[in-house]
């Protein structure tokens, strides 16, 4: 059997976008993402003083049938703003009679995040390198993808150090887990909040998958006036979705979502937040670029918090602050 493969290299912020915008579509085949080698780049080059620092290749495959051009014309339409945004190269197709699997395709890749955290896809055997590592295993899906999107970096830094054993915590928008593993790891007691119903399964794979069911528990739902925002990414939710109102209930908040659900949530924020903990309330809010940090951050000091630490890359930012 003939197949297409599509091919385009990308910058580390990109993997995500890619499996994320291919959710919208009707691809359901295999996504292989291996290191990217010059050598072996399937894409075409520019010149190299132009080229930027590609750290991950992509490949698709679709059967070579008569449906064919229709769907790589799909493709292409949700992924070239990445291109045009120089996120990603131009996507590239080949006629071939198998699909590759390169070496790097059968030993996946390792992430290694902040001073402890290390990201593994699925159940891949991995020895620590070190005592104190923490490993974060998830089972990557077009929805939320692997980890390594901006957001999630940024957040998992500022939870290594904001994160103290034996605090009630929030994450609030939990997408595929990994936050909500992160801070059980770091020896929390969390909450896992979302209203959409893939994200608090994949959640719960998630916290199966990594051994801290103990430590957390997943419900589908939102904080506050979350719930009167509808699904925050335009899809569905339930018609009866579950509120949290959180008086005073939680010592840390993890918010990893859109900036004007921050704002939004501000008020909420506050009131869900204790100050009984020796470091007081905490929040970190990530999942937006410099281009809203002044609008989130004027609706968080308007209601009482305070900057405390940040992380960023390119230009994307994560805060956290005290109550």
């Amino acid at each position: 059997m003939s197949w297409i493969e599509l091919s385009l290299d990308t910058t580390p912020e990109a993997v995500d976008w890619v499996q994320t915008l291919l959710a919208g579509t009707d691809y359901q085949g295999d996504v292989q993402v291996t290191v990217y080698s010059q050598a072996d780049s399937r894409c075409s080059q520019e010149p190299e003083t132009l080229v930027p620092e590609w750290a991950f290749t992509i490949c698709l495959y679709l059967p070579y049938d008569i449906r064919v051009r229709t769907r790589i014309a799909e493709i292409e339409s949700v992924l070239s703003p990445l291109h045009r945004t120089g996120l990603t190269t131009e996507l590239q197709a080949a006629i071939v009679e198998e699909k590759s699997v390169p070496l790097e395709v059968l030993t996946p890749l390792v992430h290694r995040i902040g001073d402890r955290f290390v990201v593994l896809p699925g159940d891949i055997p991995y020895q620590p390198e070190a005592a104190d590592e923490l490993t974060l295993r998830i089972k990557t899906s077009l929805a939320f993808g692997s980890g390594l999107h901006p957001a999630t970096r940024l957040s998992l830094r500022l939870l290594e150090r904001h994160v103290v054993p034996e605090i009630q915590a929030l994450d609030l928008g939990s997408g595929s887990g990994i936050l909500s593993v992160a801070i059980a790891k770091l020896g929390a007691q969390v909450l896992a909040l979302d209203n959409d119903r893939v994200a608090v399964e994949s959640t719960q794979d998630a916290v199966e998958r990594n051994g801290v069911k103990q430590r957390v528990r997943v419900m589908e739902g939102s904080l506050g006036g979350g719930s009167a925002l509808g699904h925050w990414m335009g899809g569905d939710i339930s018609d009866h979705i579950s509120t949290v109102q959180g008086a005073a209930e939680f010592d840390l908040i993890m918010a990893n979502i859109l900036a004007r659900v921050h704002v939004a949530l501000a008020e909420d924020y506050r009131q869900a937040l204790r100050q009984t903990h020796a470091q007081g309330g905490r929040l970190i809010t990530a999942g937006f670029t410099t281009d809203h940090e002044a609008e989130v951050t004027a609706a968080l000091t308007a209601a009482g918090f305070t900057v405390i630490d940040s992380e960023r890359l390119d230009e994307w930012v994560a805060l956290a602050y005290q109550l």
